[in-house]
């Protein structure tokens, strides 16, 4: 069961989120301003944290500014009031995860809590599993039904970031710049080329495919079992 922090000053917010969160299979701790959230993350292990931006005694910003320099690496969800672009850009440069705005739709709230949990998985595991196919990071190597796949090392990776957000899609200029450098005489065709032989090798594999989105990239959509 996993543990998520609700740091709020709105009792009403804190028993509202509770109880959608307990009614999920979560596990809820809460704390009604920043040094209490602090305080609790200190004594108590928190897989998440929902954080508010606007509350006495450290607001979240000063929160997530001093767990980020602390080396914390805490899935964040920010859910604030606050919805200027100026709020939102100055979240994600302190070091949020994500970030909803008030009033938030509970469903949304869930799924991407979910979402940030798996992340979170992988980054510390290095190790993907959808459901026969096995990707360990470390190794670059892939299982699927217990049988090795071997791929290059770009095929991987590629493969590693497509799986690890499937779902979103990822430019071919996102794709170029993270996994070749910035100075490689490589095109975006070279992403096609790998792109294309994934597809190959994993043309009979029953867990995921790799989609394009016509006009702006690729992304892996899991296939239902």
């Amino acid at each position: 069961m996993f543990n998520i922090l609700i740091a709020d000053d709105s009792a009403n917010i804190r028993r509202l989120y509770e109880y959608t969160l307990e009614k999920n299979g979560f596990r809820t701790f809460s704390a009604e301003n920043g040094e209490a959230a602090l305080e609790l993350i200190e004594k108590q292990h928190i897989d998440l944290m929902i954080l508010d931006v606007m509350m006495p005694k450290k607001d979240g910003y000063e929160v997530l500014k001093m767990l980020r320099s602390s080396g914390s690496s805490l899935p964040v969800l920010i859910i604030t009031a606050k919805d200027a672009a100026e709020d939102l850009r100055r979240s994600f440069m302190l070091g949020t995860d994500d970030y909803m705005t008030k009033p938030v739709d509970e469903v949304e709230m869930i799924l991407r809590i979910k979402a940030l949990l798996r992340r979170s998985k992988i980054a510390e595991e290095q190790k993907i599993t959808v459901g026969s196919t096995e990707l360990i990071y470390d190794s670059f190597s892939v299982k699927v039904n217990g049988e090795p796949v071997v791929l290059p090392k770009k095929e991987f990776q590629i493969l590693f970031k497509l799986l690890s957000f499937t779902g979103k899609t990822f430019t071919r200029a996102a794709l170029m710049e993270e996994f070749w450098e910035m100075d490689s005489d490589s095109e975006a065709r070279t992403v096609d080329v790998h792109i294309n032989r994934l597809r190959e090798r994993f043309r009979n594999n029953n867990d995921f495919e790799i989609i394009t989105v016509r006009g702006l990239g690729y992304k892996a959509e899991l296939k239902s079992q």
